[in-house]
């Protein structure tokens, strides 16, 4: 839509209204400079918004408002109103909003706008709705707004049957995508065909450790791994596979932070560590002569606190949770 040309005749349906200017008061101190076609604008939206009319020439004018300025609330809520009184096709008004989103990806009041439209049209669009966040996320795989969306139309619309293979694609695409991580546990939590967390927390294990062996400096699959035993610590601990993943990336590399806090969990839950697991370890212990006679917690406690000096603080109080007793 091209923008409306200022000046006077500008808007000749507007003829029978009488502008009203913004008030900034009797005395403003630092004044906007609007742009002419802005504030005409403006001012007719401010008279038919005052005056409450729902018509479509109302309609057609927070088009323009919107296009001018499509973070402005009030315009996007008045907007609301007359396609209600109007009883206007709300798939026209998707494509109208899907035009403004392209353009505007991360505009609250657009994508609030959008969930208003799907929550009135159904299920029916929940494909649709599928197909444009897949659009926005090809161009910035992390927007917030695409996600919140997608989880909203999934949860209230459907449209799951597909969202694992989704999820899976972007991970092969990039296995550092925090976003599709965090996606892919919705799926496997919530999603109502997959059976659940316990179904599917068996095949999840075995995809995210060989994610973890792949990358092990990436931080998205230690933290989905122990979210599939969210809970349920007693079962973390007896599942060999967490503390043998641990064992094989701490093999190659004694100072992987991710690893080291993982296995701490795991010691100060109750693993008792194999023999394998403390040869490990040893040279953590003889790298500090005060770790010398510590239990295995307490010298990878202290460990972390070297490895990772932006949470210094944190792993200092961690150690004073530790109970003597583990070894």
């Amino acid at each position: 839509m091209e923008h409306a040309k200022s000046g006077p005749g500008s808007w000749p349906e507007m003829a029978d209204v009488v502008p009203v200017p913004q008030d900034d008061g009797p005395s403003p101190v630092v004044p906007i400079a609007y742009r002419d076609d802005f504030r005409e604008v403006m001012d007719y939206f401010r008279a038919l918004y005052f005056a409450g009319e729902r018509s479509p020439r109302a309609l057609r004018l927070t088009a323009e408002a919107i296009e001018l300025n499509p973070g402005n609330y009030t315009v996007w809520h008045f907007r609301r109103l007359i396609l209600e009184t109007l009883d206007y096709d709300l798939l026209q008004e998707m494509n109208f909003v899907e035009k403004i989103a392209e353009c505007n990806p991360k505009n609250y009041q657009i994508w609030h706008h959008k969930r208003w439209l799907a929550e009135k049209l159904g299920p029916d669009v929940a494909n649709k709705e599928h197909e444009f966040t897949m659009k926005i996320l090809a161009l910035d795989a992390k927007n917030y707004h695409a996600w919140s969306h997608r989880q909203w139309v999934l949860q209230a619309l459907g449209g799951w049957e597909s969202e694992l293979q989704y999820c899976n694609k972007l991970l092969e695409e990039d296995i550092f995508n925090n976003s599709a991580w965090n996606q892919r546990y919705l799926v496997i939590t919530r999603s109502p065909l997959h059976g659940g967390l316990m179904a599917m927390r068996d095949s999840e294990v075995d995809y995210t450790i060989e994610a973890i062996l792949a990358n092990p400096q990436n931080e998205s699959p230690w933290r989905y791994l122990k979210g599939l035993y969210k809970g349920e610590n007693n079962l973390l601990v007896a599942d060999e596979r967490i503390s043998d993943v641990c064992l094989k990336v701490l093999k190659n590399d004694w100072s992987c932070v991710f690893a080291l806090s993982l296995l701490l969990d795991l010691l100060r839950s109750g693993l008792q560590p194999s023999d394998e697991l403390k040869a490990t370890l040893e040279p953590i212990r003889h790298s500090n002569p005060e770790m010398a006679d510590a239990d295995l917690a307490t010298a990878v406690c202290c460990t972390l606190q070297k490895c990772d000096p932006l949470r210094v603080n944190y792993w200092s109080w961690y150690k004073t949770t530790l109970s003597s007793q583990i070894s």
